[in-house]
């Protein structure tokens, strides 16, 4: 089990320092770090941004999570790997509360999660691939890891990269690319606010774009 005696690989990313959407980051980094559509938010106006804290739990059984709680270092954000078993509630009110009081930044897991409506009341940034209220065991001889990589679709996510989450889903950028896509993604921001000031002026995609 990790622990902060680890080096921390922790940088100060946040929705202050990381202001842009997903989609943006995903672009500004040459389209990777796209995880799964099926991920989203588990509420409306979820957004977050912050260095991942990757997590294994083995299949219904959240207890690595329980553990990840006091592992995390605060604005961290969990991203759970629940070893293809998505049909049961990981994460509901009572490890949001937990997290919330922990000073996290968010959670991401390729499994379930439940309280629904508690977790959009807590705005705590939640993103799950489905909402199930099967429950979970907690046992104590449970294969898992904290701080080591996981796997979520086809992005391996390592401690510390950066990880943004919105409406449209969730991107992680490697940690020794998060500086250059952040001002890639500001130069494309600023490129597209161009784009629509001629849009709106009558100007075509067709033109702009170059794709005649």
């Amino acid at each position: 089990m990790a622990d902060r005696d680890v080096a921390d690989h922790s940088v100060p990313f946040s929705l202050s320092t990381v202001p842009f959407p997903s989609a943006t980051l995903h672009e500004a980094a040459g389209q990777i770090g796209a995880l799964p559509s099926a991920i989203k938010p588990a509420f409306a106006g979820a957004r977050m941004a912050g260095p991942a804290y990757p997590v294994n739990c083995a299949a219904g059984d959240n207890l690595w999570i329980h553990r990840a709680l006091l592992a995390a270092a605060p604005g961290d954000v969990l991203v759970v790997s629940v070893d293809g078993a998505a049909e049961f509630g990981y994460w509901g009110e009572v490890l949001s509360t937990a997290a919330i009081a922990r000073g996290l930044g968010g959670l991401v897991i390729d499994g379930g999660v439940r309280d629904q409506l508690a977790l959009a009341g807590l705005a705590f940034p939640v993103f799950c691939a489905g909402v199930c209220i099967r429950g979970t065991g907690k046992d104590p001889g449970s294969a898992g890891s904290l701080g080591a990589p996981v796997r979520i679709g086809e992005v391996t996510v390592s401690r510390g990269d950066l990880v943004a989450g919105d409406a449209d889903g969730v991107v992680v950028i490697p940690l020794a690319d998060a500086a250059a896509v952040l001002t890639a993604a500001a130069e494309r921001e600023a490129k597209e606010v161009e784009l629509m000031r001629r849009l709106r002026g009558g100007e075509t995609t067709i033109d702009l774009l170059g794709l005649s």
